[in-house]
C-alpha cells in the first residue's frame, strides 16, 4: 500500500468495517469453509493472544468473535463476511499446554490444510502479544507458512500493556525476525483492541489487501 493513498484506504477500511459482518460458520475441513470468490484474510496466533478482541473491535461489535479467559476456546476455523466483499478466517489459537495431543494435531492439520490449499488467501495477520514478543511455537507457524508460500503479516497485540521503551525494543526485536523469513511482510501493525490503537492502519490494509484491482 503506498503512501499516497494510505489515507484513501483508512477511509474505504473505515466503510468496510462499519458494513455487514456476519457470522457464518466453524469449518472443521477444508471442504466445508463457504464458496465463491471473495478475498480471503486470516487470523492466526498464540491462544489468549487477543484475537477475538482484536476482530471485535475492528468491526465495532462487542460479541462478534466469542472472547473467553479460557485459551484454546477456538478449535475450528471460524469464517465471517464483510458484506460478502470480504471473508474473515479467525484460526484456531496454538500453544495451549492443557489440550490433548490428539486435538492438537487436529489443529495442526486444519491450519496446515488451509494454508496450502486456499487460493483466495490474500495475507494471514499473525497476531503477537506485545508483553511477550516472538516465542519458539510461533516461530514454527511462521516456518510453516514460509514452507506454504503464504504471505503473512505480524501485528503486535495488547501494546497499551507494555511500557513505551519495552514496546520500542520488542518491535526491534520482531523487525529483526522477520527479515529471516521469505513469506514475512516487513512492516508491522502495533494495536491495541481496548483503547483502539493502530485499528486505523490494519483496516485500511486489509482493505487495501482484498480490494486493490490493479
Amino acid at each position: 500500500m503506498s503512501e499516497t493513498n494510505q489515507t484513501d484506504w483508512e477511509e474505504i477500511g473505515r466503510k468496510l468495517f462499519a458494513g455487514p459482518c456476519d457470522f457464518l460458520l466453524s469449518a472443521a475441513a477444508l471442504e466445508n469453509l463457504p464458496g465463491g470468490d471473495a478475498p480471503e484474510i486470516a487470523f492466526a496466533g498464540r491462544s489468549n493472544v487477543g484475537k477475538s478482541s482484536l476482530l471485535n473491535a475492528l468491526t465495532g461489535r462487542k460479541t462478534l468473535a466469542r472472547t473467553s479467559n479460557t485459551p484454546g476456546r477456538t478449535r475450528q476455523l471460524n469464517v465471517f463476511s464483510l458484506g460478502g466483499k470480504v471473508i474473515l478466517i479467525d484460526m484456531p489459537g496454538y500453544g495451549y499446554a492443557r489440550a490433548g495431543k490428539q486435538l492438537i494435531a487436529q489443529w495442526t492439520a486444519l491450519v496446515r490444510d488451509y494454508l496450502r490449499g486456499r487460493a483466495r488467501l490474500r495475507r494471514v495477520f499473525l497476531l503477537i502479544d506485545a508483553r511477550h514478543g516472538i516465542k519458539k511455537n510461533d516461530i514454527e507457524v511462521m516456518q510453516l507458512m514460509d514452507a506454504s508460500a503464504v504471505s503473512y503479516q505480524i501485528v503486535l497485540t495488547k501494546a497499551d500493556k507494555v511500557r513505551a521503551v519495552e514496546l520500542e525494543q520488542i518491535q526491534e526485536q520482531t523487525g529483526l525476525v522477520l527479515a529471516r523469513h521469505p513469506a514475512a511482510f516487513p512492516q508491522l501493525i502495533t494495536t491495541s483492541s481496548r483503547k483502539s490503537g493502530g485499528l486505523e492502519e490494519l483496516r485500511a490494509q486489509i482493505a487495501a489487501l482484498a480490494l486493490d484491482r490493479r
